[in-house]
Formats: C-alpha cells, structure tokens, sequence
C-alpha cells in the first residue's frame, strides 16, 4: 500500500516548491517472535526467506506474571538508558517511531541503544511499525507530535497483544513509560504499562535496578536547605536573546582552583576576551563543560581577577555545608585592588541565564561516608551524596539502598536534572567499579573519566586481520608491485626500552657523489588498514593509542601494532619510505616517497644506540649510519633553533614499577639523549616534508597540524614574574622567545631556567589538526617548530591522522587511486579533524592522570621531606613543582582553611586572607608576605634584627614541603596530595616532619591500623 503526502515549502531564495513524500504501507513485517504462526505463513506466502529469530524469551515479573516483552517509549530510553543496558534487560521491542525520535534528541544514546540491537545476546528487536499497515496512524488536525508519537506506540502495542495470541507460548507486550499521561491512555485502551520505576521494582532477581532508576521531572526538595537559583530562562527566549544580542553563548569552564569560578571566552568591545563567572547564582547551576546562555553584568560590577585556592570539599568539610558565595566573591577582589593605579585592568562579568545545551556523563567518585546512615541493610532507600573525581564537578545528591556497602568503593553516577530549589543537583547510581585504591580499579577510571573507548576489539574488526594471522609474512609476490626494496640496506631502529610498536626505523649511507643517503622508514599500516571498514572505523573512533604508566590502550588490535606493523629487526617489514640526499652541512638536494619493503638490520633503545654514538672504536655499517645521522641530526637542530623553533620543558617522570607492573617502587626523571634527539630530528623532516608533497597535491583536503601564535598576554604574569630576576621574555616571535630562555639564566641556580621553560609551555596555545582548506596559508604556521607547514606522518600505528596522512600521500605518489574521492571531502576531514583534536587532548589528559594516580600510589602510606619551587601565588596559598617527583601540590596560607573574610581594604592593594592568616597578599607584586611576628615565632630567633625579618612568598622561590597522600573515603572526598610548608617557617602555617609522623602515629594507634610513615632525612 502507498500512501502519498503533498505540501508546499519555501526555499531560501524565497521560491514555492511542491514536495511529494511517498510512504509504502505492507502487511508482512516480522513481528519479531520466532514461534509467531502469522508471520511465518506470511514470509511463506511472500516467497521470503525467514528472517533471525530475536525475541525468544518473554519474562516475567511479580507483577505481571505472564511471559511478556516490553516496549519502552522514547523518554525511557532517553532518560533510562543506563538501566536498559543493564543485562537484566533482554527481548525488548524498539519501535521504529521511537528509533527515530530518540535519534534527533540525542546522538549519544541513539548510539547506545544501536550497540544494544546490534548484540544478538540482547535481543533488542526493532520492529518497523511505521511501514505496519495496522500501525500506522496519521497525525491528527491539533494533534502535537508528540502526542502522535505516543499513540503510534500504544498502537503498536495493542497490535503486538492481538498479533501474538496465537504464539506458542502466548506472550503479552508491555508498554514502559514514564509519562503519567501516556499510561493513563494506555490504562483507558487496556493496554498493560507501567513506569520505569514500577517495572523494575517487581523485578526481584535484580534490586539494584532500583538505584539505576533516574529521577525525571521531580522537584528536588530539601526543606533544610532553603536555597533557590533563578529560573533558567525558555528556549525560545534564549533564542530570541541571542539574536538581539542581549545574550551570547559559551561553553562553561570551571576553574581548576576555585569551584565557584567560571569562564568563558566571548567577543567584548569587538575582541575576544575571557569572561568571568562567579559565585552559586551566577553560575545558575551550570557545571564544567555545559554550553550556556549568558548576559553581561553591569560594568560597574566587573572586577579584577585575583587567583584563590577554593575547593567544594574542604569548604564543605569546615563549613559543615554552608558556603557562600562571599568565598567566590574574594577571587574577584574589586575594592582592595582595583584601587591601585597599578591594579591589572578589570574583566568582564557574566551570569548564566538558560542551557543550552548540557554536558552530563557518567562521573567517577566515592560516596561522602558522613552523609551514610547506617540501616543495616538494602531494605531502604536513603540519600547520600557523591563526589567526582573531577573537582569541577559539583558534588551530587543520590538515593540508594546500597549506601553503606557503596562506602570506600569507585562508583559511576549520572546526572538526572538539577531543580533551581535544590543546591546540588540529582543523580542516579549507575554501576560499581572496585575498591578505592585498588590499582585495576583506579586504572579503569582514569579511561573512564577520559572517555578513553578501551573495550576489547569486536568480532568484526578482528575479521579484518589477515587470515594467516602471525604467520603472514611478506611475499615477493604479492607485495612488491609498485614498492622498493630496500632490504639490503643497514636499515634500524631506535626506541624506548620495552617498546613493541615499532612504527619507525632509519638508515644513513654515504653517496658516491659526497653526498648522503638519509632514509626514514615509517610503518605501512595503509595496507592493513582498508577505508571505512570495520577496523578503520574503529580505529577512528579510538583516534590514537593511550600511553598509561601500567599500560597502553592500543588503536589497532595488537597483531597489527606490535607484530605484522612493527618494523621489527631481521624481518621483513612494508614501509613508507621518505629518501632524501643531503649535502654534508644537512641541506635536502632531493626528495623521494616511495612505499618499500624493509629488513631491519637493528631493533636498538636509546641507550644501546647511545652506547654505539659513543663507542669510538665501533665501525660496523648500523653503527656507522647512526653516527653520520647523528652528525646531520646535530645540524638541522641548528637550522631549527636559528629559525626560531622553541625548546621548552615538562616535569615528566618514569616510574619503576615491580614485576607484577603494579606497585611503584621508584621514580625518576626522564632523561633525554643525544639519541633521542636524533630520532626527533628526522621525524621532524619527515613530517615538514610530507607536508609539503600533500598540501601541493590536496591544496583543500590535506589533513595538517598548526601551533597558533599564543597572544602576548599569555606571557604578562611570566614576564612580571622573571624581572625581579633579572630576565626578560621577548614573545613577539618565536625566534625572540628562544633567544629569550637561552638567556634566562640564573647562576646561583641552574633549575630556573628549566622552570621558566616549564611556565612557558603553559603559556602556549594547543597544537591541532586542521584541513587545510578550511584556513589560509598564513594560519598553517607551526610556532613551536618555527615551520610554516607540519603534519603527522611518522607514527600511524599509533595516530589515526598519521594513517590518513599515508593514504593522502600514497594517492599523490601515484600508488593509490581507488578512494580519492573519501580523500577530498573538506566537510568530513573537518570533522574528522575535531575528532582526532578531542581524543588526542583526552589521551594526553588520561596519561597525566595515570601519573598521578601513580604518584598518590608511589606516596601512600609515606610522608616525604622535599625542595619545591613556587610556580603560582594565590590569594589564600601558592602552588609548588617538586622537580624530583615532577609533581605540584597547594600549599594553602593558613594552617586550615575556611572561608575567607569578607571585608577588604578599600585604600591599599594590600588584602588580608583572613583573620587567622599570618600572610597578607600583595597584589601588585603577586606576592605573599608573613607577618613579622609569625615569621619570628619558630623559635629559633635570638636578637631583635631577626625578629624584623619578613617571609616573602612569590614566583621562583625556593621552599621545603612536606608531601603525602590522602585518600578517598575516610575523611577525605577525593584522593588528593597533600603538601604542607616547612621552610620558610611561619607559625601557624610551616609544620616540622617529626611532628606529623607522630600525629599520624598517633592516629593510626586510636584507629588500630598498623600504616607506614617513611622517613626521609631533612636536606642541609
């Protein structure tokens, strides 16, 4: 049967255009049921061939206790995912209508729920009732669409009931919806439907279902808090502000420092510029990374910006859950600072007026064990609170019956909404992941958090591995049409200790003409790896391999990354080679691409290549090679830094880890060699010159890597700060700042300067991949490397780009010609490239956070002495780098922190934290000063002249902290270090080593624990 639909639409151009949509109607759509009589004489009578039996489980439940499916509507899916995917739920019927609704609301669970119907264990059946002759309904005059939705479902569901009766055994069909409307139709039709929480309370085999029930459409009343936001403002009237421009859009970030302060960037006086949001209201419950609706503040009421240490845990533990928003307030100081002619320049203001569009996921964290009742028992629910493991995520209020086994335990809880009445917004439990400090655990949700995809790889892409699997080898036959072989050549390679993905080797030989031969040979992953095939779309998806302290989340399944890819030694190997002949003095006469086949003489790590750098006497061919690449590796160094490329620094550390790859036993700083800087230098070339050969081939459709110029005021604290040192920071060009830190040179103190490269770093802008059609040649410039094109081609193993840069260059070489068309679409490779831009940035932030996991790991149960040097000053404290561990910690300025004072002096830039506070900030100097008395009281003064002296607290100075770990679920919130002052003293703030290992003792005795304090003897 088909049904036709006319109607008229205008275009943009203004033009009428009739538009026909045809929609074909059939009796014969599998129901589904594979014992359904109907449907096979159907399938029969039609001459098709039976389609995969999927619902073969009908359950039952103490509440309806007839075999039965369900129908979930379009909000249960929506909202109840995490309880659909529970594996309780098996044998459900998703309605096309539903499909296609859910699939414009949300992109995200659209995909979830496709996973669950792509599972054949699951069983969730889509039933195309929409082309259902006896499903179909037409919309009615008036009738809203979404209305006409829940009546295609309900109709769906009485066909199902009448459908079925025939089934052997006969099954029912439930309607599953949270809509008090929809089930009260449903009721009137006689249809059987219940609401989710309904539904699963009757499903006795599962009560944990309870907890997963998210909260949808319910006010969250404590009558005890008494707090209410402003109202978030209708969509039509953000849109309608939007376009007047009385309102702008941003994306929220929550500072990593204050949980009450947040930014966002926005166009003010026809110039991008940071706006600040601060304090409860302000914020309007907005959390990190929401796309929000703002409006300006006065100008009266924009301030000046004054950095502050305030995080929600320790606000809520002093302040036993009262905190206002006079501690934010005290970030943004106005009358004590800006009345100083000196005062930095005041920042605009904003607060949040509507959502526009939210960034809730699923959140890693503990249960706060005051908040927990002890019940005895899951007989109750009771709520509870939740903190992430993100401190800019706001702690969440939840209701469960397994509060008291769910302390000291890593749970995920989502977000269901956040009332304006309520001061923390609600969520749901969703799963357990193990034991705080648990290594697995800890480990599990660093990827979690990261939204690192660390899954075993599927079926399907593993289908695409070659059949021979270990046993592939390269055969002349197949596989040296079109490439050059280059296995007589003294080919090698040079990496990490332990390194098994192995995606670049080298080779150097001397010409006959004077010149040399300089080879770098990249791993041919192009062939293994087909376009938009299951294996290429996976590894899309996973856009790059994660390097964890314990492990690695590979991008390709491991065959491939660390064998049939590897460009092992003494096997032959497929290649994408890049051949240059070089002058002497490193100047490139010619290049060649070309795919090859290798046979690496050599598998070397740094040190073993470095042994042969410095073994005079050895002169063997691989030797010789690495010595002459080191030679013109040493030259091209000197052509990059005279053009002005940046070499900067970062407080990276390797930890030793024990056999079992758990437990860290030690740390140390990475060392860099000669070697390691050899191997940078060809990737480097390769890189540059693969770029050029692509973008000369694919001038729209080039897939590259750009370091924007950082602005000048990235460096106005850096520069103020290295003054009072003597030194200054030239950042008008790239070439001005490397002039600048090789001259930053402290004599008394070799460590500055590697500190004020640290600091540098963070004053840089994000590298990242762009299509070159997108921008203008001028944008494509490299400021880190001084390079006016790059991209990545050397590590395709592990980087998805560098694999779609191989295809891209394999077509301009002429090798490829069968997907150029999937090579030129400027729209998907932009997409493509903030993909790859957001798993990168998640890689890295997951590697980071695997470091810290492991230092908490590396200092529980020890209190360590150590030198540290600040690296920013705060209002209420400093933040300090630890070179030996690489680590930084908050020093806070007070003993223990509590809300700081409201009142500030109006005449002075001078402005007490606190009462109890021996410091005093110094604003123009972005300095801390102590008081005379506090710094003379550690009892060690003996004369008037030392009683005079001051501590002063600024960037660059050396101090002696104490460092150890709090974990999570005792009293603390959230694993955390914890860094305390020793020297300078000041009383009331510095504490003495001995002091708190007795303390700790002492706990350890009231609590019957036996923990372990390492001592480290104090530095002379």
């Amino acid at each position: 049967m088909l049904k036709t639909k006319a109607f008229v639409r205008k275009t943009k151009r203004g033009a009428v255009v009739k538009v026909v949509k045809e929609h074909y109607l059939r009796d014969d759509i599998y129901c589904g049921v594979p014992s359904c009589r109907t449907c096979l004489s159907a399938q029969q009578h039609h001459h098709h061939a039976p389609q995969a039996a999927v619902l073969t489980s009908p359950r039952t439940t103490t509440k309806f206790t007839s075999p039965h499916f369900i129908v979930p509507d379009t909000n249960v899916l929506y909202h109840q995912i995490d309880v659909m995917e529970h594996a309780a739920f098996t044998d459900v019927i998703v309605l096309q209508t539903v499909l296609e609704e859910l699939k414009h609301r949300s992109t995200p669970v659209y995909q979830r729920v496709r996973q669950l119907i792509a599972d054949p264990a699951r069983r969730f059946y889509v039933f195309c009732n929409e082309h259902n002759r006896d499903c179909y309904v037409e919309r009615a005059v008036e009738e809203s669409p979404n209305d006409r939705n829940d009546r295609a479902i309900r109709t769906a569901v009485a066909w199902y009931n009448v459908h079925l009766k025939d089934c052997i055994p006969a099954a029912a069909t439930v309607l599953v919806t949270d809509d008090a409307e929809n089930r009260r139709k449903a009721v009137a039709e006689k249809l059987p439907v219940y609401s989710v929480k309904e539904y699963v309370s009757s499903m006795a085999d599962h009560p944990e279902l309870i907890d997963m029930v998210a909260t949808v459409n319910e006010e969250n009343i404590d009558e005890e808090e008494k707090f209410a936001y402003p109202e978030h403002l209708a969509n039509s009237q953000i849109s309608a502000g939007l376009k007047s421009g009385a309102f702008f859009q941003g994306k929220l970030s929550i500072s990593a420092n204050n949980f009450l302060e947040g930014s966002v960037f926005a166009e003010v006086d026809k110039e991008e510029k940071t706006v600040m949001v601060v304090g409860r209201e302000h914020l309007n419950r907005a959390i990190h990374g929401d796309i929000v609706a703002l409006q300006f503040l006065p100008r009266s009421e924009w301030k000046v910006p004054v950095g502050v240490i305030l995080e929600e845990e320790q606000m809520e533990k002093d302040e036993d859950g009262a905190v206002d928003d006079v501690a934010a307030k005290h970030a943004m100081d106005v009358d004590g600072v800006a009345a100083a002619a000196a005062a930095p320049e005041k920042v605009p203001t904003a607060k949040v007026v509507g959502i526009i569009k939210r960034n809730w996921r699923p959140f890693c964290g503990t249960i706060e064990k005051a908040s927990v009742k002890s019940t005895g028992g899951m007989s109750s629910q009771q709520s509870v609170f939740f903190w992430a493991m993100d401190k800019k995520i706001p702690k969440i209020r939840i209701r469960t019956r397994q509060a008291e086994d769910l302390v000291g335990r890593r749970i995920i809880v989502a977000i269901d909404g956040w009332a304006k009445n309520s001061r923390y917004p609600t969520g749901h439990f969703v799963r357990t992941l193990g034991d705080v400090g648990d290594r697995a655990t800890e480990t599990e949700v660093v990827l979690l958090e990261h939204d690192v995809p660390f899954a075993p790889f599927s079926p399907q892409v593993l289908s695409h591995l070659p059949v021979e699997g270990e046993d592939w080898i390269v055969r002349d036959d197949l596989h040296l049409a079109g490439r050059t072989d280059f296995r007589h050549l003294d080919v090698c390679s040079i990496d990490p200790p332990g390194c098994t993905d192995i995606d670049d080797a080298l080779h150097c030989r001397p010409l006959p003409n004077g010149n040399l031969e300089v080879g770098v040979h990249i791993a041919d992953v192009s062939h293994f790896v087909r376009p938009d095939n299951a294996m290429d779309m996976e590894a899309r998806r996973r856009g790059t391999t994660v390097y964890l302290v314990n492990k690695r989340i590979d991008m390709l399944p491991s065959l491939l990354g660390t064998n049939l890819c590897s460009l092992r030694s003494n096997v032959d190997r497929l290649a994408f080679s890049c051949i240059w002949e070089m002058k002497r003095d490193a100047t490139v006469v010619s290049v060649n691409y070309t795919k090859s086949v290798i046979r690496s003489k050599a598998s070397l790590t740094y040190d073993e290549a470095q042994a042969r750098l410095d073994d005079t006497t050895a002169n063997d061919p691989v030797t010789t090679g690495i010595k002459l690449l080191n030679a013109l590796a040493k030259k091209l160094r000197a052509q990059r830094m005279e053009a002005g490329a940046l070499t900067l620094a970062s407080p990276e550390v390797r930890f030793k880890l024990e056999e079992d790859q758990q437990d860290p036993v030690d740390v140390e700083l990475k060392e860099l060699k000669d070697t390691n800087a050899l191997v940078e230098e060809f990737m480097l070339l390769a890189n540059i010159w693969v770029a050029k050969k692509v973008y000369q081939h694919f001038p729209e459709s080039s897939i590259l890597r750009r370091h924007p110029q950082p602005p000048p005021s990235n460096f106005e604290a850096l520069q103020k700060a290295v003054a009072e040192l003597g030194i200054s920071i030239d950042a008008s060009t790239s070439r001005a700042l490397a002039d600048s830190l090789d001259k930053a040179i402290v004599p008394t103190d070799p460590y500055i300067n590697k500190l004020i490269r640290i600091l540098t770093t963070r004053c840089m802008m994000q590298a990242v991949y762009f299509c070159s059609g997108t921008l203008s040649e001028p944008d494509f410039w490299h400021y880190g490397l001084a390079t006016p094109i790059y991209t990545h081609f050397t590590s395709p193993i592990r980087r998805y780009s560098d694999l779609v840069v191989h295809r891209l260059l394999a077509v301009a070489i002429g090798y490829e010609k069968g997907y150029v068309s999937e090579l030129v679409d400027k729209v998907k490779l932009k997409e493509l490239s903030d993909v790859l831009n957001y798993r990168h940035r998640q890689a890295q932030q997951a590697s980071r956070s695997s470091v810290e996991l492991f230092t908490n790991l590396f200092f529980k149960d020890k209190t360590l002495q150590e030198e540290a040097y600040v690296i920013r000053v705060m209002k209420n404290g400093f933040s300090v780098l630890i070179p030996k561990f690489g680590i930084e910690g908050y020093v806070y300025a007070e003993a223990a922190p509590t809300p700081l004072n409201t009142k500030a002096s109006t005449t002075t830039t001078t402005t007490a934290i606190q009462p109890s506070s021996p410091f005093t900030y110094d604003a123009d100097q972005n300095r801390l000063v102590a008081r005379a008395a506090a710094a003379a009281a550690a009892g060690t003064t003996n004369g008037k002249e030392e009683e005079e002296e001051q501590v002063e607290i600024k960037l660059f100075s050396k101090c002696t902290v104490i460092v150890c770990v709090e974990e999570a679920g005792g009293a603390a919130r959230r694993s955390k270090l914890v860094v305390r002052l020793v020297e300078p003293w000041v009383h009331g703030v510095s504490v003495r080593l001995e002091d708190l290992v007795r303390a700790q003792k002492e706990q350890e005795k009231e609590a019957g624990e036996g923990g372990k304090v390492v001592k480290k003897p104090k530095r002379k």
